[in-house]
């Protein structure tokens, strides 16, 4: 049996998640304690009140999370809010979560794990960011409809969208997962002529048209899942706890 305690003090210096910043609402770290023992642990992208009934009913002590219970900002306690704190409460389930860090942690983070399940190789940092390099890029020569192949078969055969604004054939990739369509711009500066993220917004695919790049959007849920499972994995061994996945996707 591990304790709470322990393993937060230990993930505090494993994801660095006081040197490594984030959005105001990503709140990192632990979120809500419970009496202190961990037994079983439970990943999850986010921490919803269908992923916290699911924990609860598996047994869960400890929820670990990519999005965490704060990402609206600052509610009222009441409605689904209450219903899911006082699930967590009652049940004895902490929730922890880590966002940006566990994005970019070069062992267990989204972006170098979704890069090598694409086959990519000799990864190196990309796109800065409040001081941290945000994504990985990789030097390559790859069709685009096997590289398009690749990601479909990495998220399991989820949607997957082409934004085909670039060359057929790929010779620099950049990854950061999540909600990075946006930064389309700032990815084409860098020399980048495929993006591959989880979302964008419209003007994205536009943008992306107008300055040569491809955008693969595979998804935002989708490419958030490899961090929280590799992540609660590493715990369940050094700790001799139980793991498993909740599966939640939003589609998007």
């Amino acid at each position: 049996m591990a304790k709470l305690k322990v393993i937060c003090n230990y993930l505090e210096k494993h994801l660095k998640l006081a040197e490594t910043p984030d959005y105001p609402t990503a709140l990192n770290g632990l979120q809500l304690q419970n009496g202190g023992d961990v037994k079983r642990i439970v990943a999850a992208v986010d921490a919803c009140l269908p992923v916290v009934r699911q924990a609860v009913e598996q047994g869960a002590d400890l929820l670990l999370v990519h999005h965490g219970m704060f990402w609206q900002g600052a509610q009222k306690i009441e409605g689904s809010q209450y219903e899911k704190l006082k699930l967590a409460i009652e049940n004895d389930l902490a929730i922890y979560s880590a966002h940006i860090p566990l994005d970019v942690h070069p062992v267990v983070g989204n972006n170098v794990l979704f890069a090598k399940a694409l086959g990519l190789k000799n990864l190196k940092p990309f796109f800065a960011w409040k001081g941290i390099q945000l994504g990985l890029r990789s030097s390559t020569q790859i069709p685009r409809e096997v590289l398009m192949e690749r990601v479909g078969k990495a998220v399991g055969g989820g949607a997957v969208h082409l934004c085909p604004g670039g060359p057929e054939k790929i010779r620099q990739v950049g990854v950061i997962t999540g909600g990075a369509g946006s930064e389309i711009y700032a990815a084409a500066a860098e020399g980048i002529d495929t993006f591959i993220t989880g979302e964008g917004p419209h003007w994205s695919y536009t943008a992306a048209e107008e300055l040569g790049v491809n955008v693969i959007y595979a998804g935002h849920y989708a490419t958030e899942t490899f961090g929280v499972k590799a992540l609660a994995k590493h715990l369940a061994a050094k700790y001799k706890a139980d793991w498993d996945f909740v599966d939640h996707p939003t589609g998007l």
